[in-house]
């Protein structure tokens, strides 16, 4: 078994401002989506700018940041929202939600669509490999935290977390979520595909990656599996996504509309 370092979650400290692991995850996860959208939008096929680029992590930041602290309160954090009227907007207290994330980047997406008259299946399949590499960051981020670790096991890989040997689940989800989920779709994505073909991809991939993890990983202390000692509220909010992504894949390989994203004809 391996040995837990037991991380301090906060990087820095400028006078009363404390800098934690978990922000500057956030901030490498948006600088590298913003870095990767560059690269592709410079390619001389690519119809985007780069001032497209710059103004669309501005809104998917905001869809983020916002969806994801509403959803992790609706989905998650109701029981402590109806102890404490302003828990909301305690984001110091940490929890956000990828669900509710999602939700708002595809808000954020549609308004940025609407404001720049693109279609939204292109903003929508341009925007899909870049998610990953802050997924990965944001659970590099949990893992420092110490949080959402897995079940005792007798796996070598197992880390002693206060007596108990666990599954370092944070790191598998950094693994499939992250590392794996951005390789297929920066690969896929590098030439044409139909219209929302690469977000069907996306979302199979994260949702059958997400309900994987979700069998190894200990579901919130104040939520408990939601039936049979297994169901967990991950698994459930993915099992939309991976029917809408294969749903959407079948869709997109059938009716082969051209993306709008490349000068070439998909």
């Amino acid at each position: 078994m391996l040995t837990y370092p037991g991380f301090n979650p906060i990087a820095f400290e400028i006078g009363p401002v404390k800098v934690h692991w978990y922000g500057i995850m956030y901030l490498l996860g948006f600088a590298g989506g913003w870095w990767l959208a560059r690269r592709r939008a410079a390619q001389r096929t690519s119809t985007w700018k780069a001032e497209d680029v710059d103004d669309l992590i501005f809104f998917a930041m905001l869809g983020v940041i916002l969806g994801g602290r509403i959803g992790y309160v609706l989905f998650y954090g109701l029981k402590f929202w109806a102890l404490d009227p302003w828990y909301p907007l305690k984001i110091q207290q940490g929890g956000m939600s990828f669900h509710g994330g999602l939700l708002g980047v595809v808000a954020a997406l549609l308004l940025f669509a609407w404001r720049r008259g693109r279609n939204f299946g292109d903003v929508c399949d341009f925007t899909a490999p870049l998610p990953a590499l802050g997924l990965f960051f944001g659970r590099i981020g949990n893992f420092i935290n110490g949080e959402l670790w897995g079940k005792a096991t007798t796996m070598p890989w197992g880390f002693n977390v206060n007596g108990v040997v666990r599954h370092p689940s944070q790191l598998y989800e950094a693994g499939l979520e992250g590392v794996l989920l951005f390789t297929v779709l920066w690969w896929y994505t590098a030439r044409p595909r139909p219209r929302l073909a690469p977000s069907g991809l996306f979302l199979l991939l994260y949702g059958l990656s997400r309900s994987l993890v979700e069998f190894v990983r200990v579901p919130d202390e104040h939520i408990g599996y939601l039936a049979g000692g297994w169901l967990t509220e991950g698994q459930l909010l993915s099992l939309p996504m991976i029917v809408i992504g294969a749903a959407l894949l079948a869709w997109a390989y059938r009716e082969r509309i051209p993306s709008g994203n490349y000068l070439v004809a998909a």
